[in-house]
């Protein structure tokens, strides 16, 4: 994983409480990526719902953004040790998504997956509930590439290898299977207020 645009700074102490243990606070906003940044159009878009191999919905992006849309705002935490507050997103709740597909969830975990083939595991429980969302707006503005534009996940209460950038589908799976940093030592978890950076932690 390369990191551009680090700069970190202690927290002050009205922040304290709000950046996770061996985390620096950042106002940059770093740009993470496992390899070359891939520039999906937006008439190539879509985004699909699984459960195992098989497809439940999809949608094109004229159709995803006419789903109810959500702003909310909140800090993140990258597991290269900045942790950036008060980051303001609008996208579609995935709570909105398994509304719109008409389904309660099948299985307990899920998989994230994108165009460049990355993949990550979180369970439905941390999807639901208002505390994820498909993102395609940052900072009122369209999501860049670089930042997983045109569409990523957020899961902000994991590290932030959960939020897969440039997402193009999530799948129900039967057990927790690791996605492409879990398989290369990462927790399968991420949690960043226990520190569960790697396997074993």
């Amino acid at each position: 994983m390369t990191t551009r645009g680090f700069t970190g700074r202690r927290p002050s102490p009205e922040t304290t409480d709000r950046i996770p243990p061996g985390q620096s606070l950042t106002e940059d906003f770093p740009v993470l990526s496992a390899g070359p940044t891939p520039r999906v159009r937006t008439e190539d878009w879509s985004f699909t719902l699984k459960e195992g191999p098989k497809p439940l919905i999809k949608w094109n992006w004229d159709e995803f953004n006419k789903l109810p849309q959500t702003k909310f705002t909140r800090d993140i935490h990258c597991v290269t040790a900045w942790s950036k507050l008060d980051t303001a997103w609008q996208g579609v709740l995935i709570d909105d998504i398994f509304a719109e597909a008409g389904l309660e969830p099948p299985t307990e975990f899920m998989l994230a997956h994108s165009f460049d083939g990355y993949a990550t595991n979180v369970p439905v429980r941390d999807l639901t509930g208002g505390k994820a969302m498909i993102a395609t707006f940052y900072s009122g503005k369209p999501l860049e590439a670089e930042h997983g534009g045109p569409a990523r996940l957020l899961v902000p209460h994991l590290y932030f290898w959960k939020s897969a950038k440039w997402i193009n589908g999530l799948q129900f799976t039967t057990r927790d299977e690791p996605g492409f940093w879990e398989l290369r030592g990462y927790h399968i978890y991420g949690d960043p207020w226990r520190e569960q950076r790697y396997t074993g932690d």
